[in-house]
């Protein structure tokens, strides 16, 4: 797949992005932005991978697929011609059923929206961009990224709670926050300090949720809640 391709982390007023070119040597970074304060008076700013803005923009009110559209638009401005060829978007949780990047389908974005009493205050709003996307874009293949899927390596005892087991069974069991951000550490750590990533790691994600996560050899071990 040659082309660009749009990275998205959605929040409830909020679109955070990155843009990427994909070619035979891999991703190469383009740009990145986000648009604030959706559905009261969206903000719209976007820069170089140097920091330089590229457009700032403000309007008085918008929705979100009113402001996604203009994102796609000026991506279109933006690209010079080239094609837009996949979205990724981020997603919190997968449950068990994913546990792998996965292609998103109708029904795959009804399967996620049904797994948002695991993350209320995040999974609504990525299905949302999601088909916000969709109705922009119809075409375009577009794919999540879970963060439960790293942390699919923890065993039993990490996973289950100290209740009845009947909770088990209705998949009530703990799968981790922050496992994108883990797995970017992993990554980094093995090409960096390729000699400690095989090692025991406490790696921790700071932000306004924050979560601990013990790794042995760049795989999640046990994770604290966020």
């Amino acid at each position: 797949m040659i082309g660009a391709v749009l990275a998205m982390n959605a929040g409830s007023s909020s679109l955070k992005f990155a843009v990427y070119w994909n070619n035979i040597d891999g991703l190469a970074p383009v740009s990145n932005g986000e648009i604030e304060g959706i559905g009261t008076a969206p903000h719209f700013v976007a820069r170089d991978t140097k920091g330089v803005v590229l457009a700032d923009r403000q309007r008085p009110s918008a929705t979100f697929p009113v402001s996604l559209g203009a994102l796609l638009d000026w991506l279109d401005d933006h690209l010079g011609g080239d094609t837009l060829a996949a979205a990724g978007h981020r997603v919190v949780p997968g449950g068990r059923d994913f546990t792998s990047p996965v292609r998103l389908t109708n029904g795959v974005v009804t399967a996620l929206d049904a797994l948002t009493p695991l993350s209320p205050p995040h999974q609504p709003h990525s299905p949302a961009s999601v088909r916000a996307t969709s109705a922009q874009r119809p075409e375009l293949p577009q794919v999540a990224c879970l963060d439960t899927t790293f942390h699919h390596t923890m065993q039993a005892v990490a996973t289950r709670f100290a209740l009845p087991p009947e909770y088990e069974d209705e998949r009530v069991h703990h799968y981790g926050f922050h496992g994108l951000s883990y797995e970017f550490i992993a990554r980094r750590m093995r090409e960096i300090a390729p000699r400690l990533s095989v090692g025991r790691l406490i790696v921790a994600h700071l932000g306004s949720g924050a979560s601990l996560c013990a790794m042995r050899t760049g795989i999640s071990v046990d994770t604290t809640p966020p």
